[in-house]
């Protein structure tokens, strides 16, 4: 395990971050000149084709599809990403605030917090203007997570470490698949491009948080309440990156993708397999430094299929990161 975090030291890196969102921050309606004409919505444009970075992109089923049909689904994999993407930063603002409602005064997570919800407004923004120029009327996640999402926010107070656990679950595999359309190098749209570009600079800041929030806490727990963590932190993780990945079956038959396709990709494939382990190179790394890698959390993570190599460094290139 690392050495534990000092709070000065992470009040220093709350200052850090802070700055960074008053010098480095967008505005969706500012930033994104939606009537481009580049950035029109047209349903002949080869590059809403999806990437070989996205799991379904890169299945052979969807390789074999007419033109048209690529960019069809490939139109609706990305409202539908945006759509899931909006609801979970949702979720985010609202158990951010229970959670900020409680601290003391002078506390700097205060003004990050504020900061990083103020951003994560933005985001919902610039989704949900995804969603609608798309024209794809999509649900986003599935029924049960829309449905329990009224009560998920309460853990923000509640449960904080099990709560910013859940936030870096879902930022990671959305993290991971935008990174890896840029780096691809294929054509990507440039709207999507360009939402992304802003996603991933402000998004680095509040993976920042979490991390550095649960590397002060954690080494501070008694052996139960850690022990507990240990086994709660992969079963997030997987949970909520399968909200995230995965599109709803009905939602998929309505665009055309057969189930077994489905199947296959999310994660029977010995690429999918392979991708799902690479979701969680850099989590795996900050269990191991947070001591809640034991006999029986491994065995864990191995069940559920997202075991691997840790990531040697924040955002190592996902080739190389987990074998």
């Amino acid at each position: 395990m690392t050495a534990n975090l000092t709070r000065k030291a992470y009040d220093e890196r709350l200052r850090t971050l802070s700055e960074g969102s008053v010098n480095v921050n967008f505005n969706p309606f500012t930033d994104i000149d939606w009537d481009d004409p580049e950035f029109a919505v047209d349903t002949n444009d080869p590059r809403w084709v999806l990437t070989s970075a996205d799991a379904l992109g890169a299945h052979p089923w969807y390789r074999e599809q007419p033109l048209e049909t690529q960019i069809r689904i490939g139109i609706w994999r990305w409202a539908v990403i945006a759509k899931v993407g909006m609801q979970f930063e949702n979720l985010l603002m609202r158990g951010a605030l229970d959670y900020i409602f409680h601290l003391g005064n002078r506390n700097p997570e205060f003004r990050y917090l504020t900061h990083e919800i103020t951003e994560e407004t933005h985001h919902t923004q610039m989704f949900q203007e995804l969603v609608n120029r798309t024209g794809v009327d999509t649900a986003g996640g599935r029924r049960w997570f829309r449905e329990l999402s009224r009560i998920l926010p309460l853990f923000g107070s509640l449960y904080p470490e099990a709560f910013f656990t859940g936030i870096l679950a879902g930022e990671e595999p959305i993290d991971h698949l935008q990174k890896g359309a840029l780096r691809s190098g294929e054509p990507v749209h440039p709207l999507p491009q360009r939402i992304m570009q802003i996603h991933i600079a402000e998004e680095a800041r509040h993976i920042s948080f979490a991390h550095e929030f649960l590397r002060l806490r954690v080494p501070r727990f008694g052996k139960v309440r850690r022990g507990a963590l240990s086994l709660l932190f992969p079963l997030i993780m997987r949970i909520l990156c399968d909200v995230i990945m995965i599109p709803d079956k009905k939602s998929a038959a309505l665009a055309g993708i057969p189930n077994r396709v489905i199947k296959e990709v999310f994660w029977k494939s010995p690429a999918g397999r392979k991708m799902l382990r690479e979701l969680f190179s850099d989590v795996r790394m900050l269990a191991e430094d947070l001591g809640l890698m034991n006999r029986t959390s491994r065995l864990l993570w191995r069940a559920l299929r997202i075991d691997g190599r840790p990531a040697r460094f924040r955002g190592e290139p996902f080739p190389l990161a987990a074998d």
